[in-house]
C-alpha cells in the first residue's frame, strides 16, 4: 500500500499540522512516510499545502506531480490540485471554502462540511481533525489508534487534555463525509 496525498488550504486552517499528524501516525504504525510542507511568506491567510506519502515500502522521492488523494479547503486549492489527481483517485473538499464545486467524473469526490461541524462542536481548532477523520473513513491509510499515539507523542504534555476532543472530532468527520454524485 502506498498513498500519495496533498492537503491544501489557507494558512491557519491546520493544513500543515494535519499533514504532520498523518505522517507521524504512519510512523507510529511502522510505515514509511514523507512530509513536505509548502507555504507562502504570509502563512496565516496565505495558501499552504503539504504532501504526505504513507507507504509499506521505501519511498523513492517526496516530490510528486500527481496524487492519489487531494484534500482541498479553499477554491484556489481546488483549482490548482483537481487536475493533478490520478484517474480513480479521491478528492475531499470542505463545502465552506468552495464556490465552484469539483467537476471531474473520473475520480471519487467527497464533500465534508467540517467547518459547520467544528462550529457545532463549539471549537474551530478541531476543524482539521474533522477533515482527517473524513479522510480516514474513505481512505484508511492509518488507524485511529495510530492518530491517538501520534497526538500523545507530538503534543506538549500540557495539551494532552485536548486529545479526547481531537479523537471525538476524528469520529465526527468519519460520520459526515459524503460521496458526491
Amino acid at each position: 500500500m502506498k498513498k500519495e496525498i496533498i492537503i491544501s488550504g489557507f494558512g491557519g486552517q491546520g493544513v500543515l499540522s494535519m499533514g504532520k499528524i498523518l505522517a507521524y501516525s504512519g510512523l507510529m504504525e511502522d510505515k514509511e512516510v514523507t512530509w513536505m510542507p509548502a507555504y507562502g511568506p504570509e502563512q496565516r491567510g496565505g495558501t499552504a499545502n503539504v504532501t504526505v506519502i504513507v507507504s509499506d515500502d521505501p519511498i523513492s522521492s517526496p516530490i510528486l506531480s500527481s496524487y492519489d488523494v487531494a484534500i482541498v479547503l479553499n477554491q484556489p486549492s481546488l483549482d490548482k490540485f483537481q487536475p493533478k489527481i490520478k484517474e480513480g483517485g479521491i478528492l475531499i473538499y470542505d463545502g465552506f471554502g468552495i464556490i465552484n464545486p469539483p467537476t471531474r467524473k473520473d475520480i471519487k469526490v467527497y464533500r465534508i462540511d467540517a467547518m459547520d461541524k467544528a462550529a457545532e462542536m463549539k471549537n474551530s481548532k478541531v476543524f482539521n481533525m474533522i477533515v482527517l477523520g473524513g479522510l480516514l473513513e474513505v481512505c484508511p491509510v492509518i488507524s485511529h489508534d495510530g492518530v491517538e499515539k501520534a497526538l500523545y507523542k507530538t503534543l506538549p504534555e500540557r495539551h494532552h487534555g485536548l486529545i479526547p476532543l481531537n479523537m471525538q472530532a476524528l469520529k465526527e468527520g468519519a460520520g459526515i463525509i459524503q460521496l458526491q454524485a
